[in-house]
C-alpha cells in the first residue's frame, strides 16, 4: 500500500463517529429535550387556555345578542325535571345555538321535546368546540350519546347565602334581563368553566349551578367553578360579556359576590 492509499483509508476511518462521541452527542439531544420539554408544554397550555377564553368571549357575545333580541338572557334550564314532572330539561346552552353561529345545529332540534327525546338525539350528539375547553382532556366528547359542555350558567350562590335562593342569573324557567343584575353587569358572572364535571352536556339543563367551595376545590361530581388549566384558576364570562381569569385564591366572600345579580355588595377588585 502507498502512501497515499494509506492516507485515503485513514480519513476514511475519520469520518465516523467513535462510541463515545456518539454517547455524548445523544447526551447532549437527550438534555437539550429536557430543557426545551416544559417550554413546550407551557406555550401548548397558555395557547389551550387562550382558545377556552375565546369559548366564552364567543358565548358572552352571543349572550348579549340574545338578550338584544329577546329582551332577557336565556333561561338557565327549562323545565327542570326536579319541579316538572317529565319535563323537557332544556339548557341555556341549547337556545344560544342561534346567537353562537350555529344555527344548523339548532335546527336539528325540537325543542318542544325532552334534551333526551329521540327527536333530538342527532342534534345533540354534535360536538361544539365552542363549549368544550381545550384543556380537559376527555376519553369521549359524548355523554350517554350526547356531546359534552365545559361551561356551565350560575344559578347563584350558598357559599355564604343561607337558606339558598336562586340569586344567579341562569335559574330555571325564569329569564333575568339586564335590569334585573343591580349590581352590576361588569362584576356579575352569567357563566363560567366547570371543566371536571361528569355529566354536562350542552343540551341538558344540568349545566347550570350554583356555587358552594372555592374555585376548584369542589369534590367530584360537584358542578363547580374549576377547571383543568395550569395557574389555579378558572374562566368565567360576565354579564357585560367580559371574560377573566378568576384565581382559586379569590376570597370566598368576593367569588359569593360576583355570583349574585342584586345582593347589593360592594366588590372590590380582584
Amino acid at each position: 500500500m502507498n502512501r497515499l492509499t494509506q492516507n485515503l483509508s485513514l480519513r476514511r476511518c475519520r469520518l465516523g463517529f467513535s462510541l463515545i462521541e456518539l454517547l455524548v452527542v445523544i447526551g447532549i439531544i437527550g438534555l437539550l429535550v429536557a430543557l426545551l420539554l416544559p417550554a413546550i408544554q407551557s406555550a401548548r397550555e397558555s395557547a389551550r387556555r387562550t382558545a377556552c377564553a375565546n369559548n366564552l368571549r364567543q358565548i358572552g357575545v352571543g349572550l348579549l345578542h340574545y338578550h338584544e333580541s329577546l329582551e332577557t338572557f336565556p333561561t338557565g334550564c327549562v323545565d327542570h325535571r326536579s319541579f316538572v314532572d317529565g319535563g323537557r330539561q332544556l339548557a341555556w346552552s341549547a337556545l344560544l345555538l342561534p346567537f353562537i353561529e350555529q344555527k344548523s345545529v339548532y335546527d336539528m332540534l325540537d325543542l318542544s321535546q325532552g334534551f333526551d327525546s329521540p327527536a333530538n338525539a342527532k342534534g345533540a350528539a354534535q360536538v361544539l368546540s365552542v363549549y368544550v375547553c381545550p384543556s380537559n382532556p376527555r376519553d369521549s366528547m359524548l355523554v350517554d350519546g350526547r356531546a359534552a359542555c365545559d361551561y356551565g350558567g350560575i344559578y347563584g350562590e350558598r357559599l355564604v347565602s343561607n337558606p339558598v335562593f336562586p340569586n344567579g342569573t341562569m335559574l330555571y324557567s325564569d329569564p333575568v334581563c339586564i335590569r334585573d343584575i343591580t349590581d352590576g353587569t361588569s362584576t356579575t358572572l352569567i357563566v363560567a368553566e366547570d371543566g371536571q364535571s361528569e355529566d354536562m352536556q350542552w343540551i341538558n339543563g344540568l349545566n347550570v349551578f350554583e356555587q358552594s367551595y372555592a374555585i376548584n376545590h369542589a369534590p367530584l361530581g360537584e358542578n363547580e367553578i374549576r377547571s383543568m388549566h395550569s395557574g389555579g384558576g378558572a374562566h368565567g364570562v360576565f354579564c357585560d360579556g367580559s371574560v377573566r381569569y378568576l384565581l382559586e385564591t379569590i376570597d370566598v366572600h368576593v367569588l359569593a359576590a360576583i355570583c349574585t345579580r342584586a345582593q347589593g355588595e360592594i366588590v372590590p377588585p380582584f
